[in-house]
């Protein structure tokens, strides 16, 4: 949804007269352009301007090598000196900066005719010389064994692939540009690098944002002390706010509670379809349930439709909770198809995880000593807080994959070796410092919860922290929920300005499924219009008709352009058009017994949708529908058109 916050803003920022650091000097030269003691080369990605820069991989000099940092510079567009330099840090850890450059120019786009943007890659990722650990990079299945042999492969380098060392790295960058002073924005683990590069390098920030943030340190840590607790608040206050969801007594987490019970009384094995129709082997167990709600991928889905997608369980309908399973584990999986390392280096996470943030056991501890602590501590979970991860035992919980368990991901990782100088605290003694820094949480965020941003916000002295409702992980870049992160943050980039942040209590709920159908008949109709002739079976058509609509449109959202399948059949094809898509289906099935046809004109997050549809049912009857809704509020949507010859004039709830 587009906020009616701070309106004008992009207009009011490209006529700023801001008073920051100046930028550096640079000038064309052919066949380069000459920044600071740089000069850059035309690049071989969408950016105009590259270089590496050379830098040791340990700068005690104890152990040999370098390694090449590499980095993108957009110029600002407009004329005259800049006004400053805009950088931007990476989720993660182990992607690279670079390859999401489209997010972060959208991000800063009314700020580049002012300001210059910088992009780098961490070391041992992206072009950074990014880290190939095999068979971890391509392992079908993330294991603590594999993790331990990514360290030991690394041997004596494995220390300096440290959010610190990439910290001084950045520095050594600016250094070599001749910038002074940076706006550093953060999104994930960027926060973490960011906040790293704040305690490190406090003198070259003018100001700091954390978007999806989590402290450094704090009480337990390695044991993720906000992740359950936030977990269940987003089912539970999403399903508080849906009357549908509501008017069902208990929790969302109790509407759940007989799936799980079901799960775990008899397990079994399954052959899913993906989104793109292939068949996937999937053993179905308590843990698979906690995977959907814990890993929030993809979000948007996985709290629009967890609810009913567990009570159909319970009522003999697999369909959805299963497609749901596939979904979450697809998207979790950090790796793009092509499993390049350079995409995404699984060696690189592991690395920064195992090293820099504190562990449930002493990293100096022998991995089996570990393991045997751990163990330890396991028993006593479950002997004093069984409920730590409710409504999953302690056993379920950490039948998830290793990298959202987290808490024993890193027992293999190899123990220091003799020789290796370690590489700088991640967390000095010395206090945060005093920079302006903008904390953005959001609402419905268990991975960085509102309660982690707090806890990351309370160590700067001039943080301020704001909640966006109803929204999830990451809200400042293009694809967030609405558009209020990003203008909080433009806005506080360009001013320093926190006074205006209205638009973060306007983003509506999210609009649940209230039904998972198997059949028609058991929607409700579609309100009749004047002109309608259509009988209520025909309009329930109508309300499967849309319900159809909504599915592919969420699935489309979720993986971009490409071949899809619908949840009981058919399939459909997203192609991009504009800043939204076409989506062109192909005998879809959301119920058993109602085909769709046609093709949707989706404009993107909000805006009018309009389909063309073609319907058959399971006795033959054949209808063609128009419909239309505006996306991104809850409305209803209107369909005119016939069924088996009778007018159609109905509207049905959509969002």
């Amino acid at each position: 949804m587009s906020s009616p916050c701070l309106n004008g803003l992009a207009r009011a920022l490209l006529a700023a007269s801001i008073v920051v650091a100046s930028g550096p000097d640079y000038a064309a030269a052919r066949p380069g352009l000459q920044v600071g003691q740089v000069r850059l080369r035309h690049c071989e990605t969408p950016a105009p301007w590259c270089a590496r820069l050379t830098r040791p991989l340990d700068p005690t000099g104890i152990v040999p090598g370098t390694l090449e940092i590499y980095f993108e510079f957009y110029p600002h567009l407009g004329s005259g000196a800049a006004a400053g330099t805009l950088v931007a840090a990476e989720g993660g850890p182990g992607y690279p900066t670079t390859e999401s450059r489209e997010d972060y120019l959208g991000l800063f786009l009314p700020l580049r005719r002012t300001h210059d943007v910088l992009l780098m890659d961490y070391r041992g990722t992206g072009r950074s010389g990014a880290i190939d650990c095999e068979p971890l990079q391509r392992a079908a299945v993330q294991t603590t064994g594999d993790i331990g042999a990514c360290g030991r492969s690394l041997g004596r380098h494995a220390p300096f692939y440290s959010s610190t060392l990439a910290a001084d790295d950045l520095a050594a960058v600016l250094d070599a540009l001749g910038i002074d002073r940076i706006d550093l924005y953060g999104d994930s683990f960027g926060t973490y690098f960011s906040q790293v590069f704040a305690l490190r390098h406090a003198d070259r920030l003018r100001s700091l944002v954390l978007d999806g943030a989590y402290a450094l340190e704090g009480p337990d840590y390695a044991w993720y002390p906000h992740y359950a607790p936030a977990t269940r608040a987003k089912f539970d206050l999403a399903c508080a706010r849906d009357a549908a969801c509501r008017a069902i007594p208990g929790s969302s987490i109790d509407h759940m509670r007989p799936a799980l019970q079901q799960l775990r009384a008899a397990p079994f094995e399954a052959r899913v379809p993906d989104d793109a129709g292939q068949v996937v082997p999937l053993h179905v167990d308590a843990s698979s349930l906690a995977i959907v709600l814990y890993g929030a991928a993809p979000a948007y889905a996985t709290v629009r439709e967890t609810d009913a997608a567990a009570r159909a369980f319970s009522a003999g309908d697999a369909a959805p909770l299963l497609r749901l399973m596939v979904e979450t584990l697809g998207s979790i999986d950090s790796r793009d198809a092509s499993q390049s390392p350079e995409k995404f280096s699984a060696g690189m996470a592991v690395a920064v995880f195992c090293q820099d943030p504190p562990q449930a056991f002493d990293m100096a501890l022998e991995p089996a000593q570990r393991l045997a602590a751990l163990e330890r501590a396991y028993e006593q979970v479950r002997l004093e807080t069984p409920n730590r991860y409710a409504p999953f035992t302690l056993d379920e919980y950490l039948g998830m994959p290793l990298d959202y368990v987290y808490v024993n991901e890193c027992v293999e990782w190899p123990v220091a070796p003799d020789g290796a100088p370690a590489p700088p605290r991640v967390v000095p003694h010395e206090p945060y410092p005093q920079v302006p820094v903008l904390v953005i949480s959001g609402e419905l965020d268990n991975v960085t919860s509102v309660a982690d941003g707090e806890a990351a916000a309370s160590h700067f002295p001039l943080a301020h922290h704001v909640m966006i409702a109803n929204s999830f992980h990451v809200n400042a870049l293009p694809r967030a929920r609405s558009d209020c992160g990003m203008e909080l943050v433009r806005r506080f980039i360009s001013t320093l300005a926190t006074d205006e942040e209205s638009c973060a209590a306007q983003v509506p709920p999210v609009p649940l499924v209230a039904h998972f159908a198997r059949s028609a008949q058991e929607l409700a109709p579609a309100r009749s219009l004047p002109g309608n002739q259509a009988p209520a079976a025909s309009l329930r058509e109508v309300t499967a008709a849309v319900q159809t609509c909504e599915d592919v449109i969420v699935r489309a959202e979720t993986n971009g352009a490409g071949h899809l399948v619908g949840l009981r059949g058919g399939s459909f094809e997203s192609q991009t058009k504009g800043e939204g898509y076409r989506l062109k289906l192909h005998a879809v099935r959301w119920t058993e017994d109602v085909m769709v046809s046609g093709h949707i004109d989706w404009p993107g997050r909000d805006g009018t949708v309009r389909a063309e549809l073609r319907l058959l049912d399971a006795e033959g009857r054949r209808g063609q529908l128009a419909i239309h809704w505006r996306r991104g509020e809850p409305t209803e949507a209107r369909a005119s058109g016939r069924i088996e010859g009778r007018l159609v004039e109905a509207a049905t709830p959509a969002s």
